[in-house]
């Protein structure tokens, strides 16, 4: 007397049935969220390395000036030592807004990967792309959108499961 195992999901198959389980793939939505996460790594990473690695004297050389003529607002009457000062301390938001949104990310991948089919995983990629926009000051939005995008999709898009599973969910 041999039985089939039972699936975590609650479900269970018929005893011989030959008919493949319901697979579920959450391509997009990890595209997506790989494809900001990605762009955010070299935005602000690269923001980042080249702020931390002038001086003073080097940013009222090379960095300065384009800040100044490059329609940064303020930036024209703004004082050389002034401009340095803030300009590293928007570095190091960047340099902690990385790995926020990066751990956030990951987080996302991994119950992406072992649940694909909870809609509630989106939230990870929501979180990730508020901390994008946030830690960034409001000037990444592009990037950020594209982790609202995975998010929406996470909650949107139906999957590929069958509706014959009996529910065993809140009716809420």
């Amino acid at each position: 007397m041999t039985e089939t195992p039972a699936r975590r999901d609650g479900a269970t198959s018929a005893p011989g049935s030959d008919a493949p389980e319901a697979t579920v793939r959450r391509t997009v939505e990890l595209w997506v969220a790989g494809v900001a996460a990605a762009l955010t790594t070299l935005s602000l990473g690269a923001f980042t390395v080249v702020v931390n690695g002038v001086d003073e004297a080097t940013f009222a050389d090379t960095l300065y000036p384009l800040l100044a003529d490059g329609g940064v607002a303020g930036a024209a009457g703004v004082p050389v030592g002034v401009a340095y000062e803030a300009t590293r301390t928007l570095a190091a938001w960047f340099s902690f807004t990385v790995p926020v949104v990066l751990g956030l990310t990951v987080v996302g991948f991994a119950v992406a990967r072992r649940r694909p089919a909870r809609r509630s995983t989106g939230w990870w990629f929501l979180a990730a792309g508020l901390a994008c926009l946030l830690g960034s000051q409001l000037l990444l939005y592009p990037i950020a959108f594209g982790f609202f995008v995975a998010a929406g999709l996470f909650a949107l898009r139906s999957t590929d499961q069958h509706s014959d599973q009996p529910h065993t969910g809140s009716s809420r």
